[in-house]
């Protein structure tokens, strides 16, 4: 019996060893690289997250407004690109005449003077509204963008056109496979080598066909990230990767971040050897919408030498606070 206990402790100490010597980062430096920051719908008017859910409008609850742009608007992606913004993040949604808006809301009413189903009016219509129209900040005292929104509502090959060199990241508003159909159709007009410049997400279903038809693109669905990140949790600390991890992009919250083995910087090698992406957003929490780091203590919660990618919704505090420590 003491034979065997001894054995045994000898192999759980080997494990032990193992697991620490295989992902410590003692072992892989940070490198040398300044994290990527992704601008989330480009520079937009901020609201309180408190209570949110996909029913809410958000444009009725802004706080007092800090700039003239409006989300998902070409004027608000270049100002984001500006501010230090490496990637933007848009929405789009298919029109009745075969193109694809720039918008983020499912329906019309909560943003715009219009009404219905965004996807249900064709972009001759959607290029008609205000898409500042519903903005307040006072409970509907004021509307300070009403009237300066008229005809901002941007189509896909309109924002392709305006950021021919930059990384995009698309946003499929549906889980209709038709929907990726359409977007690669409208993708593959670009070049092979513009379209490695590109991630898009959403629904499981229109990613997969992204996937399919332009293999060189980076997709991701809430689906693809469990079957990531649950494998990798549970066997990641050998260092195998789990298949699904492979040539995609990771959204990762802040508080789960230190749990996942060889984080931060094993775990970003791991990744981009396996040809992925990682984005830090903020603090998992339920019913806040897309959290991003958007504040200097969410900022602070990430190593120093940080190297990886940042969702913020705040691009502006963000990049400046990098630069103001030496890390843009």
């Amino acid at each position: 019996m003491r034979k065997f206990l001894r054995w045994t402790a000898i192999a759980i100490l080997g494990l032990a060893l193992f697991i620490f010597a295989n992902n410590t980062n003692l072992w892989s430096p940070a490198d040398d690289g300044k994290p990527t920051l992704l601008a989330h719908r480009g520079v937009a008017q901020r609201y309180s997250p408190d209570g949110i859910t996909n029913d809410t409008c958000t444009a009725t609850r802004i706080l007092a407004p800090k700039s003239e742009y409006l989300e998902n608007t070409i004027a608000s992606m270049k100002a984001a690109y500006a501010a230090g913004a490496d990637i933007v993040e848009f929405d789009v949604h298919p029109t009745t005449d075969g193109q694809f808006a720039v918008f983020h809301d499912w329906t019309l009413d909560c943003r715009t003077d219009g009404k219905g189903v965004t996807r249900e009016h064709s972009m001759a219509e959607l290029k008609a509204l205000d898409i500042g129209y519903g903005y307040t900040a006072d409970g509907g005292k004021t509307y300070p963008f009403r009237g300066k929104g008229l005809g901002l509502m941007p189509t896909l090959d309109e924002v392709l056109a305006a950021f021919p060199d930059k990384q995009l990241m698309i946003n499929v508003k549906s889980n209709d496979p038709k929907e990726g159909e359409l977007l690669a159709a409208a993708l593959a007009k670009l070049d092979p080598k513009r379209r490695k410049a590109f991630i898009v997400y959403g629904g499981d279903r229109p990613v997969m066909e992204v996937k399919k038809r332009l293999p060189e693109i980076a997709v991701f669905s809430q689906e693809s990230l469990k079957a990531c990140l649950y494998p990798y949790i549970a066997y990641g600390w050998t260092g195998i990767m789990p298949g699904a991890c492979r040539d995609t992009a990771l959204l990762v919250p802040i508080n789960v971040a230190p749990w996942l083995w060889g984080w931060p910087n094993r775990f970003l090698d791991r990744m981009e050897d396996a040809g992925t992406q990682v984005f830090a957003l903020g603090p998992m929490r339920k019913g806040d919408g897309t959290a991003g780091v958007d504040s200097l203590e969410e900022l602070d919660r990430l190593p120093q030498d940080y190297s990886g990618g940042i969702w913020t919704n705040e691009i502006g505090l963000i990049a400046d606070k990098l630069r103001t420590d030496g890390r843009l």
